[in-house]
């Protein structure tokens, strides 16, 4: 099994080492980019992307942070954010395999570079049929082994 996370337990102020044994999630967050993305795009993208899924699905989420003055900060993923990239057909595969699989899913098109909104986002991607979407990248979690077969052909981005 692969090592991918440490966290520390809370134990109080004094107790905030970090624990040595990695935690294991038996699902993964993933982020398809296509592979001729701008620097600044794959960044807009992922960051899009990635917002979609914990608004989906709660458990994604972890608890709120605090430094040792007691200053809270928001919560993030309770897990590691793997991002790929692939050609435009590993993307239209992948979007095909998310869907077959009905697994939680976020698309970005490269439509929504030319919006400036989430209305108009939305209205883009409303206007397209699901087959003809320009899918440039795609966020996925599930099961570890579903979301692997989802971006079979990928590469982990460099």
């Amino acid at each position: 099994m692969q090592r991918t996370y440490k966290t520390a337990p809370y134990g109080g102020r004094q107790s905030r080492r970090m624990n040595s044994e990695p935690i294991h999630f038996d699902t993964k967050i993933v982020v398809l980019l296509r592979d001729d993305l701008e620097p600044w795009q794959r960044l807009n993208v992922t960051s899009f992307l990635v917002s979609g899924l914990g608004t989906q699905v709660p458990e994604v989420i972890g608890e709120p942070y605090e430094d040792a003055d007691g200053v809270p900060y928001l919560p993030m993923f309770r897990q590691p954010v793997l991002v790929f990239e692939g050609t435009k057909e590993v993307l239209v595969a992948a979007h095909g395999r998310a869907l077959s699989r009905a697994l939680p899913r976020a698309v970005f098109t490269s439509d929504l570079f030319s919006t400036g909104n989430d209305r108009d986002n939305r209205a883009a991607v409303r206007a397209v049929a699901t087959a003809g979407l320009d899918v440039v990248g795609l966020a996925v979690y599930g099961p570890r082994n579903a979301v692997d077969k989802v971006v079979k052909g990928a590469r982990m981005h460099p």
